[in-house]
């Protein structure tokens, strides 16, 4: 009969993760620099400005209605069946899973859960912030364009900034930015960036974005992954209060199996003898004195000064003593 604690999966995965690690992972937590607040300071500049050139109808909607007439779907037909399936690499659903995915396995190599957690942090950013802008400004996409050469702001819409392009740049740079060396981080800071700009000239190019929601989206992402350093002592106290859970549950559930004492009833005969009286000793094995009489004869001590006839007299009379019946023998 086996006798092992059944696991659930979850106690199963926190378990691997108290484990030791299989390789050292002796990972840095980006901080915030001074060159990481100037960027992020250029960038917010950039992100404003192309707000206010839309607002204000500038050169950049122009710019806008020209690309859009001159219909880049209808250029190079041969590229639209491939550039279908390469704007998939921007949506929110089929790119956080994969990403999610990777970052699990890292998380199981490295026994923690900053990877996905990191994750989840940046896309509920994407979420607060590209979405209310959206909603706020409410700009129509090309396709649904009412008026020539106006922004198409406050008109029930929701492209302003693309979407596809904030969500590239930020689930594929979170990538470099959980990278564990600098080389790496370097090999997938590229990769990530050709991937959002092919993303972000992709939606152009089929006809659902502006230039300039592009230009904010690409913004609107990077804004995201340089401000994750702020987030990152939010991060930890998250994992903190996971592993705190974790530690709960399993105390928790330790309490409801452990086993409860059951009282073994004895045997009827050692019952029946723990009931019965005491026996009283018996009469026979009661303890007396023991007398020892001495049945040997004293000795004459060696060397008695007594003469011969003398000791020859008194063994005559202690034999009468024992014997008073005995008749001296006397001869014929």
């Amino acid at each position: 009969m086996r006798t092992d604690p059944s696991f659930t999966r979850l106690e199963r995965l926190f378990a691997r993760l108290d484990r030791e690690p299989e390789r050292p992972a002796h990972l840095q937590t980006p901080q915030m620099s001074r060159h990481r607040v100037v960027l992020f300071a250029s960038t917010l500049v950039f992100y404003l400005a192309i707000v206010v050139a839309v607002l204000t109808t500038s050169w950049l909607v122009r710019l806008d209605w020209q690309v859009m007439f001159w219909r880049p779907y209808e250029q190079l037909p041969e590229l639209h069946a491939f550039l279908d399936y390469l704007v998939v690499l921007g949506q929110r659903g089929p790119t956080a899973v994969m990403v999610a995915a990777w970052l699990g396995w890292r998380s199981w190599r490295q026994h923690t859960l900053r990877p996905l957690i990191t994750l989840g942090v940046a896309l509920l950013l994407l979420n607060i912030t590209v979405g209310a802008v959206k909603l706020g400004l409410g700009r129509l996409g090309p396709h649904y364009a009412t008026r020539i050469g106006s922004a198409e702001l406050f008109a029930g819409g929701d492209i302003f900034p693309s979407g596809h392009t904030a969500n590239a740049v930020v689930t594929w740079g979170i990538l470099a930015y959980l990278a564990s060396t600098v080389r790496t981080r370097r090999n997938l800071s590229v990769l990530s960036a050709v991937v959002a700009l092919s993303v972000g000239a992709t939606t152009v190019y089929l006809g659902t974005h502006w230039v300039s929601d592009v230009l904010l989206g690409w913004a609107a992402g990077l804004l995201i992954l340089l401000a994750l350093p702020w987030f990152e002592p939010l991060i930890a106290r998250a994992e903190s209060a996971v592993f705190e859970l974790r530690e709960r549950i399993r105390e928790h559930r330790a309490g409801r199996r452990a086993p409860v004492p059951v009282p073994v009833p004895a045997p009827v005969a050692v019952r029946a003898a723990a009931h019965a009286p005491a026996p009283r000793p018996a009469a026979h094995l009661t303890v007396r004195p023991h007398i020892i009489r001495s049945e040997r004869t004293p000795a004459t001590p060696a060397g008695s000064r007594r003469p011969a006839h003398a000791t020859a007299h008194a063994a005559h009379a202690e034999r009468s003593t024992r014997n008073p019946s005995a008749r001296p023998v006397t001869g014929s």
